[in-house]
Order: C-alpha cells, then structure tokens, then sequence
C-alpha cells in the first residue's frame, strides 16, 4: 500500500495466498502518518467454504458446527469453549478433533513414558543381577569366614575327643564285623 502524501494506503505488493501477513510499504508520507502495518490475511474468508481450504493456511481453525474459519487464538494451548467445541474443532487436518488429538496424545504419552520406567527397571534389575553390590559382597565374605571357622573348631573338637578317648582307653576301632566287600 502507498500513501499518497495524503494518509492514504494503497496496494504496492500482492498478498501470498499462503502466508497470513501481507507486506506493505509506504512511499511519500510522513513518518508519523505512514507506519508499516501488516495486513492480516483474515481466515474469516474462508468460511461456509471447505474444511480443507480453510485449512491450508495453518493460522486458521476449522469449527465445524457452523462452517466457520477462525483465526487460531495462539496465546492458548487449545481454542476456548466459546470459540468453538473441542468436538467440532480442527486444526492442521480435517479429520481430527481436537479431543481425539488430546485423548490420542495423552494416551501415546502415556504408553511411551510406561515404556521408558519398564525399561529403565528392567536395566536396573539386569544391572543388579549381573554385579553385586558392595554389601552383598561384604555378606557373602563374611559367611564364608564364619564356615572356615566352623570347620576348624570342628576339627579341633574331634581331635579332642580323640586324645580323650585314648587316654581311657574308649577309642573305637574299626568293627571286625563290618561288611566285606569283594573287589
């Protein structure tokens, strides 16, 4: 658009029929009257047309209980009620709703971050099997000491015994009556 030297704008650059914004330029004005204004490229000029036209511009929603194209209200996260139902709502594709898009996301979210714990707890638990830890080590050594110390009091106690049994004369031999074996 131009200013004359009047204020008033005229055309100068033809619009994209892609992009939301059209450029805009001004020659001979004054600064205070000629500021560079984007012209909105308003979604409001698709509607009662197709889901599909509407929709081709990704700065638009498509609502579908009244046909209408809107702009999308980009400082939520999801359209207001009052704009449109999240049931008749469509965003980027037609054949989404956004409570199908947020019960899918939801769901998907959901799966991958089970999927994650599982794997994190199976890696743990594999970890754990493979290597013992510093106290299960500690354990086991211990164990295998009070044994070696067992047996060797064991030992002692028979020999013990032994030179007991001697000494009085009660040392069993071997049985004469003991099986004979054929080799």
């Amino acid at each position: 658009m131009e200013c004359g030297g009047t204020g008033l704008f005229t055309q100068a650059t033809p619009a994209i029929s892609d992009l939301s914004f059209r450029a805009v330029s001004c020659v001979g004005c004054d600064p205070p009257s000629c500021i560079n204004h984007p012209v909105k490229n308003a979604c409001s000029q698709n509607t009662n047309k197709t889901c599909e036209e509407c929709l081709k511009n990704v700065s638009c929603l498509w609502c579908n209980t009244n046909k209408a194209c809107l702009d999308y209200p980009v400082t939520k996260i999801l359209p207001p009620g009052s704009l449109c139902k999240l049931s008749s709502a469509r965003w980027g594709v037609c054949w989404v709703n956004f409570e199908a898009l947020i019960i899918t996301m939801s769901v998907l979210g959901g799966a991958i971050l089970l999927g994650v714990a599982v794997c994190c707890c199976c890696c743990c638990r594999r970890k754990k099997s493979r290597k013992p830890d510093k106290s299960e080590e500690k354990a086991m050594r211990e164990r295998e000491e009070r044994r070696i110390r067992q047996e060797e009091r064991r030992a002692e106690m028979k020999s013990r015994h032994d030179e007991i049994r001697k000494k009085y004369g009660l040392f069993k031999e071997e049985n004469p009556y003991a099986r004979f074996e054929n080799n």
